[in-house]
């Protein structure tokens, strides 16, 4: 069956072949500019459509700053609320590092792309420090790289929409 977000992101050019450097240190052979892709308003609402109807939940929430259109693509297509887990917390303003009132809340954490898990780590325990119950964490793409077992040692469950085994085999 063929997966149609791996579909849209193909097409969409978002796999590119070089010598890259990730946000996790690796290097690799491909980049996967899922920044790119989201700027697309059909693709970033066939994102956030398929993470809402496939989830229960009554917030969603992603690392700035490139999880974020997620979260308010799944927000607008769930009718639920969202927040915004900074990416460090401010000390003016109205300080602090979320966005949005998590406490008590069943919360998505959802990611654009996980290699070694280091943004979905700070999410959850960020979420979990704020009072928020997560278990679950949706990435729009898994370079399967180890995020799903360094979040399943703090409990949390990884879920792709596309592994990236897929893009590389498409």
């Amino acid at each position: 069956m063929v997966n149609p977000i791996a579909t849209l992101l193909l097409e969409s050019g978002a796999i590119e072949f070089g010598d890259f450097v990730l946000a996790s240190g690796a290097r690799s052979t491909y980049y996967i500019d899922i920044k790119a892709a989201t700027t697309n308003p059909a693709i970033l609402a066939a994102i956030g459509k398929t993470i809402a109807d496939g989830w229960d939940f009554d917030m969603v929430a992603g690392v700035a700053v490139g999880a974020v259109p997620i979260a308010v693509a799944v927000s607008l297509a769930s009718g639920r609320p969202y927040a915004i887990i900074r990416k460090e917390a401010k000390d003016h303003g109205k300080a602090g590092a979320i966005i949005g009132d998590v406490s008590e809340k069943r919360v998505l954490l959802v990611e654009d792309v996980t290699t070694s898990g280091g943004s979905a780590l700070y999410g959850l325990a960020t979420l979990r420090a704020a009072g928020a119950h997560v278990d679950q964490v949706v990435t729009v793409v898994d370079r399967e790289a180890g995020a799903h077992e360094a979040l399943a040692e703090k409990g949390a469950s990884l879920l792709a929409l596309v592994r990236v085994s897929e893009l590389l085999d498409g």
